[in-house]
């Protein structure tokens, strides 16, 4: 009798939409079954403040999925994002004592000992990614197996979330009745699903750009160099266009998707576009520069948020491969404009890749995340370790 079908199966639980990508694994290829799309609530300024209507909403999403692929989700990989994400450098130094051949045991305990950090209480580590090695002073080896030295250093990037944020996430799930495989920065998903290793090789960042939370990634060498999360959203684009020009925050969403731009200079900004008014109100008018103004200037802020960032990681000169957007935000048109403009190098959207059968309809950057969740569920499957779970991300790098 053929084996039980192996699934990959991935779960972007946004604040607007809750997204799942169901997959099959088969060998070393990842092929796309079906996806669900539900409408997400019980979320307040990106953080979970009704998990009963979370966990409702991921019912649904992996219902819809589901009956496309006609299996039942035994688990699933969540993506987390929001203001609760930090970052920092860890080092651990592993003492020989006598010089020796290194093996993969010893990298993988000096990276122990560079995750083994004083946290907050509230804090949580998320994800370890080694960045390279030291060998008796020596620096830059990426993965040194056969090695000879006597001390041996790693440094590794943490990304650490709030516990409470977390187990709230957890929580939600477990509502639903779905087990969780791993948890992923959500930003990393999407960089796991667009970007390629050449491209990380290169130099790279990517900006996922959410409703309710914003986070960038960057890459150097295939090592991560940067995590972190963006205090801008795409909330704050709508918020500032319902508070500039008077109208309820739905209205403000639709002139947003209507007439909306990223950047002056793109558009015919002296045209005439109709406000919405109260009932009872004559409607009004206003010139389009009025409301591409007030999306440039937060576009501005946004993107000078990612250039503190890059900078902070030293990488302002040297992402050759540019930066990627993914996420809802992503898709205001005249955002790779400013990010450009802004960041002084190439942008352009983010589209999952990699995936068989990947429907036409996902070629979306709002659905990045879900695709690279579904490919961390089928990586965590073709490395687990024979017994227990596995090791989130350091895992996956170091194998």
């Amino acid at each position: 009798m053929a084996g039980k079908q192996q699934l990959a199966v991935g779960l972007d639980v946004g604040s607007s939409r809750t997204r799942c990508v169901i997959c099959a694994l088969q060998g070393d290829h990842l092929r796309c079954l079906s996806y669900g799309l539900a409408v997400s609530s019980g979320w307040t300024k990106g953080r979970i403040t009704d998990q009963d209507a979370v966990a409702e909403s991921i019912r649904a999403a992996v219902a819809d999925a589901e009956r496309g692929a006609k299996v039942s989700v035994e688990a699933a990989t969540l993506g987390i994002g929001g203001r609760a994400i930090h970052s920092a450098h860890g080092r651990g130094l592993y003492e020989f004592g006598r010089p020796r051949e290194i093996d993969p045991d010893d990298l993988a305990y000096a990276v122990e000992l560079g995750a083994d950090v004083a946290l907050e209480r509230d804090r949580m580590i998320l994800h370890v990614a080694p960045q390279d090695f030291v060998l008796d002073g020596r620096a830059g080896f990426r993965k040194p197996t056969r090695g000879i030295c006597s001390r041996l250093e790693a440094n590794v990037h943490l990304v650490t979330a709030s516990v409470q944020e977390h187990q709230a996430l957890i929580a939600s799930a477990h509502l639903a009745h779905l087990p969780v495989e791993e948890t992923v920065f959500e930003p990393m998903a999407a960089a796991y699903a667009c970007v390629g290793s050449e491209e990380r090789a290169r130099g790279v960042a990517v900006v996922d750009i959410g409703l309710e939370s914003s986070g960038l990634v960057v890459y150097d060498g295939e090592k991560l160099v940067l995590a972190s999360s963006i205090p801008v959203t795409a909330d704050h684009f709508t918020r500032d266009i319902a508070w500039m020009l008077k109208v309820d925050y739905e209205d403000a969403e639709i002139l947003k998707q209507q007439y909306g731009c990223a950047m002056l200079g793109l558009t015919a900004e002296s045209t005439l576009i109709e406000i919405p008014s109260a009932e009872g109100r004559p409607a009004r008018e206003a010139h389009r520069s009025e409301l591409i103004e007030v999306l440039d200037a937060r576009a501005d802020q946004l993107f000078g948020f990612v250039r503190a960032e890059i900078q902070r990681a030293g990488m302002d000169r040297n992402l050759l491969e540019g930066v990627l957007l993914t996420g809802g935000g992503a898709l205001l048109p005249g955002m790779w404009d400013m990010a450009e403009k802004k960041l002084d190098c190439t942008a352009c959207l983010g589209f999952a890749k990699g995936i068989g059968d990947w429907p036409e309809e996902l070629r979306s950057p709002v659905w990045a995340t879900a695709a690279g969740l579904a490919m961390y569920s089928a990586k965590l499957k073709l490395h687990r370790p024979p017994q227990g779970r596995s090791r989130g991300l350091m895992g996956l790098v170091m194998r």
